[in-house]
């Protein structure tokens, strides 16, 4: 990949651990609607709700993120973690 390319997938993700899980996620706001998020580890395996929807058959690759995690997400934000670029 070349440098530039990494450089905008990663510019400006911040690790952000979930409150309810601990789960380590890299997060970036690009607005108040969206939310980048890379996962640093296997979802189904350190989130317990892709865990349990790995379980019952769902498609995690489908889920964007849990309810915990981006409840984590607004509060950082709130809290002055994370912040909407202008």
């Amino acid at each position: 990949m070349k440098p530039e390319t990494v450089e905008f997938l990663t510019a400006g993700l911040r690790p952000l651990s979930c409150r309810s899980c601990g789960t380590c996620v890299l997060v970036k706001k690009n607005s108040m609607q969206h939310t980048s998020i890379q996962w640093t580890s296997d979802a189904s395996r350190s989130c317990p709700v892709f865990a349990e929807q790995k379980a019952s058959g769902a498609q995690t690759a489908l889920l964007d993120t849990c309810g915990n995690l981006s409840e984590s997400i607004e509060i950082a934000l709130k809290d002055g973690l994370l912040e909407v670029p202008e």
